[in-house]
C-alpha cells in the first residue's frame, strides 16, 4: 500500500471516530433524555450514516492529498458530506418508525460534525505550516522533462505552502530559454548534475514514447539515492476524472471515471432510485395517472400511456412510458425514414398534451421504469432508436451516453438543453453535459438536479413543448 493512500485511510479512520462522536453526542444533548440509547435501531442508523459517509467522501474527493485542495474547496466538500448526512438520517428515520430518536437529534448531530471536522482540518493544517517552516531542509526535486506535464509539476509544487519541496531545475534534450536558470542542461548531464545538486527525489516527465531515454534516465538515477517517480505521458487521452487502480497485480489508468458503476455507488443510486420512485407511485402517480388518464381520453380517443422503444444502459432496449401527449394517428418517422421530433407548436400535440408537456407531468409514468430497473431517477435522458441510430455516427462519443442508466431528468436538461435537437451542434452540446455528468457524479449532484428540476416545473422552462 503507497504512502497516500495509507495516509488517506488514516484520515478517513480519525474522520469516522468524529462521526462516532458527533452521533452519540448529538442524542445525550437532543430531547429527551429519558429515552434508552444503544437500542439495535440505534446502531442501525449509525452503520448507515457510517456506510453513506465512506461512499460518498470517496465519490466527493474529500480524501484528495492537501496540495491538491484549496482551503475553502475542501470546506465546500465537508458541508457537502454533512448535508448528505442530514438527508440520509431523515430518510432512515422516516423508514424506521418505531425507532426513538427525534428528528431535531439529526440536526444537532450535523452541527457537531461540522464543527468537529473543521476544527480537525484547522489543526492538521496548522500543524502542516508549522512544519514547513521549522523543517530545515526541504525535499530538492530535479525534473526530467519540461514539457506540458513537467512545467504542470513543477507549478503545483511551487504554488503549495504545504509542501516542503524545493524544485532545483530542469533537464530536457530541447532547450528552454523560458525557463532561465531552471534549465539545467540536456538529458546527459545528468550524472553530473545529480552528483552537484545533492538531489532527494527525480521525477520523470518524459513523453510515454520516449523508452529508450526514460531506461537511461533511470539506470542513471539508480545509482544515486534518490527516490525515483515516473508520471505517465497519457493526459491527452485522460477526462478530468480518471482513476487508478489494479487489475490482478498490474496497475492501470481508467482513461473514463465510471464510478456510477462501481459496486457500492451503484447500490446506493439504485437504492436512492427505488426509495423515490416508490414514493412518487404511491403519492403522486397513485392519484395523478386517473385525473390526467380522464383528461386525455376526453381531449382525444386513444390510450392514455403513449410506449416507445429507447436506449438504455448497454445500448439496452427497453419500452419508456409516458402520457400520450399526441394525437393517435401521429408517427414517429416520416416517409423517408427521419425521425419526426416534437417541435414548438407541433400540430400533432393536443391541448392537454401541451399542458402536460410544458409541466413534465407526461415524463412522471416514467418513474415506473425506474422501479423496473431500465431508468434511474437522475441520468442521461433515454433517446427514441430512430434518434440514436440517426446519431450514433454523425455525434461525436454519442454511444458513451449509455455507459449508465438514462434518468427521469438530467444534467444537460436542466442547463436549458432540453426540447427539440434540430442540428448536431445541438446535439453534441447535450452529449456533452452527459458525458459530464457521468464523469463527475455524486450522490450530491443528483439531489442538485432534482431540486433544479422541481424549480424548472414551477417557474416553467421555455424549451419545455
Amino acid at each position: 500500500m503507497g504512502i497516500s493512500l495509507q495516509l488517506r485511510n488514516i484520515r478517513l479512520f480519525f474522520d469516522l471516530v468524529l462521526v462516532i462522536m458527533a452521533f452519540i453526542v448529538g442524542e445525550v444533548l437532543s430531547p429527551p433524555h429519558q429515552i434508552e440509547i444503544f437500542t439495535a435501531e440505534y446502531f442501525i442508523l449509525l452503520i448507515i450514516q457510517i456506510f453513506v459517509w465512506v461512499f460518498y467522501a470517496k465519490s466527493s474527493g474529500l480524501y484528495q492529498d492537501f496540495e491538491s485542495v484549496k482551503v475553502f474547496s475542501e470546506l465546500l466538500i465537508l458541508l457537502k458530506n454533512v448535508i448528505i448526512q442530514f438527508v440520509s438520517g431523515i430518510m432512515t428515520l422516516f423508514f424506521i418508525k418505531n425507532i426513538q430518536l427525534s428528528r431535531r437529534f439529526i440536526l444537532y448531530y450535523c452541527i457537531l460534525l461540522i464543527i468537529l471536522l473543521i476544527t480537525e482540518r484547522y489543526f492538521i493544517r496548522l500543524y502542516l505550516t508549522k512544519v514547513h517552516k521549522t523543517v530545515g531542509n526541504p525535499r530538492r526535486i530535479l525534473i526530467i522533462g519540461a514539457g506540458k506535464v513537467g512545467k504542470s509539476v513543477y507549478k503545483m509544487l511551487s504554488s503549495n505552502f504545504y509542501n516542503n519541496y524545493f524544485v532545483i531545475g530542469f533537464l530536457d534534450d530541447q532547450p528552454k530559454p523560458d525557463l532561465g536558470e531552471l534549465y539545467l542542461g540536456n538529458l546527459d548531464t545528468l550524472y553530473k548534475v545529480l552528483e552537484k545538486n545533492n538531489a532527494n527525489e527525480v521525477i520523470i516527465a518524459l513523453p510515454a514514447y520516449a523508452t529508450q531515454k526514460i531506461d537511461k534516465v533511470i539506470d542513471t538515477c539508480k545509482i544515486f539515492p534518490v527516490q525515483i517517480r515516473l508520471i505517465p505521458d497519457y493526459f491527452k487521452y485522460l477526462s478530468k476524472r480518471y482513476s487508478l487502480d489494479f487489475l490482478g497485480t498490474f496497475p492501470v489508468i481508467n482513461i473514463r471515471n465510471n464510478i456510477i458503476n462501481e459496486l457500492p455507488f451503484n447500490f446506493m443510486k439504485r437504492l436512492f432510485d427505488i426509495v423515490f420512485a416508490a414514493l412518487i407511485v404511491l403519492f403522486i402517480l397513485s392519484w395523478l395517472i386517473p385525473i390526467v388518464g380522464l383528461l386525455i381520453k376526453i381531449s382525444s380517443p386513444g390510450p392514455i400511456f403513449f410506449i416507445q422503444e429507447r436506449w438504455g444502459r448497454n445500448n439496452h432496449k427497453f419500452k419508456v412510458l409516458k402520457f400520450r401527449t399526441m394525437v393517435p394517428e401521429s408517427k414517429d418517422v416520416d416517409a423517408d425514414g427521419n425521425y419526426c421530433q416534437a417541435k414548438k407548436n407541433d400540430p400533432r400535440i393536443t391541448k392537454v398534451g401541451n399542458f402536460l408537456r410544458k409541466t413534465n407531468l407526461d415524463e412522471f409514468p416514467q418513474f415506473i421504469n425506474v422501479l423496473k430497473g431500465d431508468m434511474s431517477v437522475v441520468g442521461p435522458r433515454p433517446h427514441p432508436t430512430p434518434l440514436n441510430i440517426a446519431s450514433k455516427d454523425k455525434v461525436k462519443y454519442y454511444l458513451a451516453r449509455h455507459l449508465v442508466k438514462p434518468g427521469v431528468t438530467g444534467w444537460a436538461q436542466v442547463n436549458g438543453l432540453r426540447g427539440e435537437t434540430d442540428s448536431i451542434e445541438k446535439m453534441q452540446k447535450r452529449v456533452e453535459y452527459d458525458l459530464w455528468y457521468i464523469e463527475n457524479w455524486s450522490f450530491w449532484l443528483d439531489l442538485q438536479i432534482i431540486f433544479l428540476t422541481v424549480w424548472q416545473m414551477i417557474k416553467g422552462d421555455p424549451n419545455a413543448y
